[in-house]
């Protein structure tokens, strides 16, 4: 019976058989190892290539030699039959208890180099899990959790309340209101006041929701606005002097102390941010992935909850 499709041709029953032709150079040699008559070999053979609309062999040399279609099979047949050990193990591991994906919404306020540290330890414990970030920003980030995007989401509201939506408090972030040396406002020595700060263009992130108009802070009506995608753009975009605004402490303050970015005091009010991390609520303690008891056991830790909103910057 003909093989029905270029897929049944892939399989590794299949791809065994053209590497056992191709290392024991015959037909012959690799039905013995295999324990097939030669005629019954050569007929799969042709099967293979029938369905794979190729030459995988060059019949005319002595021995059975490869074509260039048939190394390349070879090739990426072995990546292919390493990937299937590879996911024949990973389910094993994942019936014990480990989701196949964990996804985590990261808010643009989130310290990139603590995330990845932090990613960096998850894989050093050889879980089995794959791991899936998303920068998402002001209500995006929740919107992730709740449209079920992300398994768990990093900077957060703290004054949310949802039933199914757990929260634990991640800290207070600082903001200052700053601008580059050559930007107008730099040479001000008074406390901003409104009116000064809307004649000056504001730099403000996108919000990543997919839903409705998003939210916005700190935007004066009538204010020419800069959106930018991500925080490091805004704080790219004030560094250039390309618009002014409030930028967390933690991120600008190397800047700040390099004299690359200048504090500015403004009238109105500047309260710290909480911000929390969440998780959708599981229905039994049972229903938690180790991945994520990995996680949330982390962010127990008050070090790696400042590191958070705190370290923006390589050591």
């Amino acid at each position: 019976m003909a093989i029905p499709n270029q897929r049944a041709a892939l399989s590794p029953e299949n791809l065994g058989l053209i590497e056992a032709v191709a290392r024991q150079g015959s037909m012959a040699a690799a039905a013995r190892e295999l324990g097939l008559v030669p005629s019954a070999l050569t007929y799969r053979v042709r099967q293979i290539e029938d369905a794979l609309d190729v030459l995988l062999f060059d019949r005319s040399a002595r021995r059975a030699q490869l074509t260039p279609a048939g190394a390349e099979l070879l090739r990426a047949g072995q990546y292919l039959l390493d990937e299937i050990d590879a996911v024949a193990q990973r389910v094993k591991r994942v019936a014990t208890g480990w989701e196949p994906q964990l996804s985590i919404a990261a808010d643009a306020t989130i310290a990139r180099s603590t995330l990845f540290e932090l990613c960096e330890a998850f894989y050093a414990t050889g879980a089995p899990t794959r791991l899936k970030l998303r920068a998402e920003t002001l209500s995006g980030t929740l919107e992730a959790l709740k449209s079920g995007q992300a398994d768990l989401a990093l900077g957060v509201a703290a004054e949310l309340s949802l039933a199914e939506i757990q929260t634990e408090p991640l800290g207070q972030l600082r903001f200052v209101y700053a601008v580059a040396p050559q930007h107008p406002l730099a040479a001000a020595s008074h406390s901003l006041c409104d009116e000064e700060l809307r004649e000056h263009r504001a730099v403000a992130v996108a919000d990543s929701s997919r839903r409705g108009n998003g939210q916005t802070h700190n935007l004066l009506p009538g204010q020419d606005v800069f959106t930018v995608p991500t925080m490091q753009h805004k704080l790219e975009a004030q560094l250039r002097g390309l618009g002014c605004g409030f930028l967390p402490l933690p991120m600008a303050q190397p800047y700040i102390s390099a004299g690359r970015l200048v504090v500015k005091a403004v009238q109105r009010h500047n309260p710290p941010i909480r911000l929390a991390y969440a998780w959708r609520r599981p229905r039994s303690e049972a229903e938690t992935g180790q991945a994520m008891r990995w996680w949330l056991d982390q962010l127990q830790h008050a070090n790696t909850r400042r590191a958070l909103l705190e370290k923006h910057h390589l050591s």
